[in-house]
């Protein structure tokens, strides 16, 4: 037991010497200045954009009725092309029609000579008047008759272009340009005038992006306009950019064009429409995209990373490093993230050292040794993520 204790003396003796050794010279510990690096953000002119979601639309979507009854003689189509305005898409057995439109030429030719043979007759009451070898009453029906003649000839006219369309209709042609769908009757089949369908055409150039937004996102537009800051899109053309499910930029460049008149009390969103040029026809009817709408005016903003930010239950706080070295404490707005960046909206001025690093070893009024280093920007692309509304921020921006 003796040289245990011998033993354990000795130890304490040795550890009451290092710890001496760690003491300054009042028996204080001496500890090192926390290492930190801090930068000034970077300021930058942005615009805000808002994160919509929807599916492109066709502008025409129209579905090919024939507009006489017949049979099917002809598909002139190849299912799923492009066609332009006015190209031949079915044919319907035109002689029925053909025989009509003959028809109508000999009864309007007929109705000319019957006119020609009234007018004769009139011509000579005329003369018979002179010598009062002709009633008054039998001249008059002589120019009733040839009234009635001129009227005979009208309504033979509008028959024989009547047949004339018939005719004309039994080429069934495509009303509008853009992508023809699968033909829905076959050769021999017997269709009636303006009920059986034929087939479907859609419009894709230019094309619409139909989306809805939410009743808080109308009302910051509708305040916006107000005050100057950015046009409401039910008035001016506003830029849209749209991304598809597998891209990752935003290469699709659109306006707005509509705005509806009414707030859906059901859902609590509004509808609206970008329209986008479409030359090569890729954008498609029905395609899912994720679109950014010009969510504001270009204004000064300031940019630091993510991680400088501290989140306190529902407070977003900053260090910054005073002209003494000391930590101060900032309480920030966030914005959306530009160019890899986080945006301040409020709470830091341009001129603040901002720590970056080693938040967790620090406190208010904590002293360290600060190196300055420069901020820049992360990412070329300015794509970044929606935040939570609230009320509401908008989604993302973009350097000016």
């Amino acid at each position: 037991m003796h040289k245990y204790g011998a033993l354990a003396q000795s130890g304490l003796l040795a550890l009451g010497t290092m710890v001496l050794a760690a003491c300054g010279p009042a028996g204080q510990p001496a500890s090192a200045k926390p290492h930190v690096s801090v930068a000034l953000p970077i300021v930058r002119d942005v615009v805000d954009w808002d994160d919509y979601t929807g599916r492109f639309e066709a502008i025409q979507d129209v579905t090919v009725s024939p507009r006489v009854s017949g049979v099917v003689t002809s598909v002139l189509f190849r299912n799923g092309q492009d066609v332009e305005a006015g190209q031949s898409l079915f044919i319907i057995d035109p002689r029925p029609f053909q025989a009509s439109y003959l028809q109508a030429l000999g009864d309007l030719a007929l109705a000319k000579a019957s006119r020609e043979n009234t007018k004769v007759q009139l011509d000579r009451a005329q003369q018979l008047t002179s010598t009062d070898s002709i009633s008054k009453e039998e001249f008059d029906n002589r120019s009733a008759n040839l009234q009635m003649a001129d009227a005979d000839i009208d309504a033979k006219k509008a028959a024989v272009e009547s047949a004339r369309l018939n005719l004309e209709f039994t080429t069934v042609k495509a009303p509008v340009a853009g992508r023809v769908s699968d033909r829905k009757v076959s050769v021999g089949a017997v269709v009636v005038g303006n009920s059986t369908q034929l087939t479907r055409i859609v419009s894709l150039d230019p094309i619409w992006f139909d989306f809805q937004g939410a009743e808080s996102f109308y009302l910051k537009y509708v305040r916006q306009d107000q005050s100057g800051e950015r046009r409401s899109s039910r008035y001016a053309p506003n830029r849209v950019e749209i991304q598809l499910a597998d891209e990752s930029g935003y290469p699709h460049k659109g306006r707005m064009v509509f705005v509806d008149n009414a707030i859906d009390p059901r859902s609590g969103t509004i509808r609206a429409k970008a329209e986008l040029p479409n030359p090569d026809g890729f954008l498609t009817p029905g395609m899912f995209g994720r679109a950014r709408l010009l969510g504001s005016g270009a204004y000064k903003a300031m940019l630091i990373p993510d991680e400088a930010i501290i989140t306190d239950q529902t407070r977003r706080l900053v260090y910054v490093i005073g002209s003494n070295n000391k930590v101060a404490v900032r309480n920030v707005e966030i914005g959306p993230l530009v160019a890899g960046l986080r945006v301040i909206s409020s709470g830091l001025t341009a001129t603040e050292k901002v720590v970056l690093d080693g938040l967790a070893r620090l406190q208010p009024d904590t002293e360290v040794d600060a190196t300055v280093v420069a901020l820049v920007p992360r990412a070329a692309d300015t794509s970044p993520k929606s935040l939570p509304l609230t009320a509401p921020p908008s989604a993302e921006a973009s350097p000016q």
